[in-house]
């Protein structure tokens, strides 16, 4: 992403190449990967790493996650479907 910012972070979005290359295998859009990050539930791992999870009913492969590093920008490392909370 270019330019953008996480509102719910309130710090710029740095995706890796490894999650680029998951959102076109899983035809995720960066507008897509932003709502889950602003909008979808959230679980931490710890401080610093955590999953943005979100359901999206028009997509057969629910629920939609971002596995995330907090740094001085929101790092996303890569990004699921057929996410299962466990």
């Amino acid at each position: 992403m270019t330019d953008v910012n996480s509102r719910r972070f309130a710090r710029p979005v740095a995706i890796t190449l490894h999650a680029r290359a998951r959102m076109a295998e899983r035809n995720i859009s960066e507008a897509m990967l932003l709502d889950v990050i602003d909008t979808g539930d959230t679980r931490y791992r710890d401080e610093t790493h955590l999953w943005a999870y979100k359901s999206f009913p028009e997509r057969v492969d629910n629920l939609l996650c971002a596995v995330l590093i907090l740094e001085d920008a929101l790092v996303v490392k890569t990004v699921m479907h057929h996410f299962e909370i466990r």
